[in-house]
């Protein structure tokens, strides 16, 4: 039986072409067309259909709005389309945290000229969101977008220590270099998401765990344009040779791997995960970096970690796979709700503890050993490869550097990216976790995990904090 599509769009042009881009793929039906979110709820209530297709921008009802009345009165998966521009990615982490599964950039270029990758992307992108994971979120009375925008997501702030305030810290000695430079994307982009997890308390500890204070975060300068990574990126050709001959080496089996397999589409059985405890249990194993990687469904998940932690004694690495546009604007979002400091990471950086590094949309992210220390290498995007950036290269840096001393982690997500570095990872001893099936938006990524093996623990969403504090102890 086709999926069943509602589209919701103030554009006349784009509801067009995607009614016919749907159309191209049998598995697809469109079931209905809506010109603002009023309209996109009645819809919903009447045709009840599988994915919705939504516009943030709108009249009479904005998107967001439209995607908290859907979840109120009748949770169906959402996609949203948004603009890149500072106030587009706002925008959309808004109504992520609303209720919406996932989001594409909007770009009429690659909807008029009907590209072929960017058609597909689409396709596969409605196909994941209609099998994801919802839930019924609580009606939330109207606001406007001004007020909107000027407070956090109550579930995430309520986390929060009742002593901590974003003013008590110092300022971060860290150098957090920016670039004006603006970046678009020629194709969809790929991931983000919804479904807010249980709440849960970290517990601080004293031994392996640092103070828990914390800085403000600072915002992009402008938010009246089109903007793109601030991340600056490094020719692989400054590296040293042998990190070079490595790189290929690990695109081309990252290639090798995910060969004629659709970003989309990659492992997305259900089934039971066998001989893996979901009973936590402390390791006890020495632990000098977290890293956490994640696709569909991330960025809310992530809100339901990083922001519950303690402020470590060690860097924690996350790569989120997410436009090159909207990775700035998801560090700073972080970084207000977040004991540990939450920045993009930028080349050249240093890892320090206590800090959370975001790596750079559209990029790729690595680390090189410097007398005793790790720094930050962004790389450019590479064509052998499906996701930018991809897990699977950042923890294969890692596990180069760290060996076993890494407490890796996999959430929620489509396709099995990361799945080869944790590989890595176990194989040197490090431990590796995986996010659950009941608390996934899609259960892709931490499945492929666990069917590989190399699982040590396969966790729900609400205790991944409260378990990150007691292995770090």
């Amino acid at each position: 039986m086709a999926i069943k599509v509602l589209i919701v769009d103030d554009s006349t042009f784009f509801r067009k072409r995607l009614t016919e881009i749907i159309k191209g793929d049998p598995s697809l039906e469109v079931i209905g067309e809506a010109k603002d979110g009023k309209e996109g709820v009645e819809k919903t209530l009447s045709l009840h259909p599988d994915v919705i297709t939504m516009d943030v921008e709108m009249p009479v009802m904005d998107g967001i709005t439209a995607v908290q009345q859907i979840m109120a009165q009748c949770p169906t998966p959402i996609l949203m389309f948004s603009s890149l521009t500072f106030e587009g990615a706002n925008s959309t982490f808004k109504a992520l945290e609303a209720g919406a599964v996932d989001f594409m950039p909007k770009n009429f270029d690659d909807i008029a000229h009907k590209r072929e990758d960017a058609l597909n992307a689409l396709r596969s992108s409605i196909k994941a969101v209609a099998r994801s994971h919802i839930r019924r979120m609580p009606a939330r009375p109207a606001a406007s977008s001004a007020s909107a925008s000027s407070r956090p997501n109550s579930a995430l702030t309520s986390s929060r220590p009742a002593s901590s305030t974003l003013s008590s810290r110092p300022t971060s000695s860290l150098s957090r270099p920016t670039s004006t430079a603006s970046t678009t994307t020629s194709r969809f982009g790929t991931t983000s998401t919804s479904r807010l997890g249980s709440t849960s308390t970290a517990s601080t500890s004293t031994s392996r765990l640092g103070s828990t204070t914390r800085v403000g975060a600072t915002s992009p300068a402008s938010s009246s344009r089109p903007f793109g990574a601030t991340a600056t990126t490094s020719s692989t050709s400054s590296l040293p040779a042998n990190q070079r001959a490595n790189i290929d080496q690990l695109y081309d089996r990252l290639s090798s791997v995910n060969q004629g397999r659709p970003a989309a589409a990659m492992h997305f059985e259900f089934g039971a995960a066998k001989g893996v405890s979901t009973n936590f249990k402390v390791s006890g194993k020495h632990h000098d970096l977290v890293a956490i990687g994640s696709s569909t469904g991330g960025p809310i998940a992530l809100q339901n970690i990083i922001p519950k932690l303690p402020r470590l004694s060690v860097p924690i690495v996350i790569v989120q796979h997410m436009p090159a546009s909207f990775t700035t604007t998801f560090a700073a979002r972080l970084n207000n709700i977040s004991q540990n400091e939450v920045v993009e990471a930028q080349d050249g950086m240093f890892l320090e503890p206590g800090h959370c590094y975001i790596a750079p949309g559209g990029r790729q992210m690595i680390f090189e050993r410097l007398g005793g220390k790790t720094k930050v290498r962004i790389l450019p995007a590479d064509p052998r490869l499906v996701y930018h950036p991809c897990v699977d290269v950042t923890f294969a840096s890692i596990a180069n550097i760290y060996g076993g001393n890494v407490l890796a982690m996999i959430l929620t997500g489509m396709g099995s990216d990361g799945c080869e570095g944790c590989r890595m990872l176990h194989q040197k001893g490090s431990v590796v976790w995986a996010q659950n099936e009941d608390t996934c938006v899609v259960y892709g990524m931490p499945q492929a995990v666990v069917n590989a093996g190399i699982a040590d623990q396969i966790l729900p969403l609400e205790k991944f904090a409260d378990c990150i504090a007691q292995e770090m102890r």
